[in-house]
């Protein structure tokens, strides 16, 4: 038993080594650190009747996004969620009489994502995206 302690306190003390608990927690805050999508991002949306190229606007606070749409289907407010890299948020429009509820969710990798949108009743589509500047 003392020379598993040893071996264990040697581990710890010359190699920087944390209990497994404290290295997943350190890891998950990291990676839930380096995902900020504050900021402009321009949107290349792919559906089957063609593409969009829309611009968001995000402001981070914590898990809540905000922000704002800017493209074919006008001026919208945004609001959703980023949890790790997932990432979900939703505009609501008016396409041609007809109230949309659009929800775009996927994954962010630094400066890119990339994901699927509902189109309300309309449809599916797919969408990747950069971080402006």
């Amino acid at each position: 038993m003392k020379s598993t302690l040893m071996i264990s306190w040697f581990l710890t003390a010359a190699l920087g080594l944390a209990p497994a608990s404290a290295r997943l927690t350190a890891a998950r805050q990291a990676a839930d650190a380096r995902v900020d999508v504050s900021g402009t991002w321009s949107f290349q949306v792919e559906f089957s009747g063609g593409t969009g190229t829309p611009t968001m606007t995000f402001k981070q606070d914590g898990e809540k996004l905000t922000g704002h749409y800017s493209g074919q289907l006008g001026e919208a407010p945004l609001s959703g969620t980023i949890k790790g890299n997932a990432i979900e948020f939703a505009i609501d429009v008016d396409v041609q009489g007809t109230a949309a509820h659009i929800v775009y969710s996927g994954t962010v990798d630094k400066d890119t994502m990339k994901g699927a949108v509902k189109l309300g009743d309309l449809g599916e589509a797919t969408f990747t995206a950069k971080k402006k500047g």
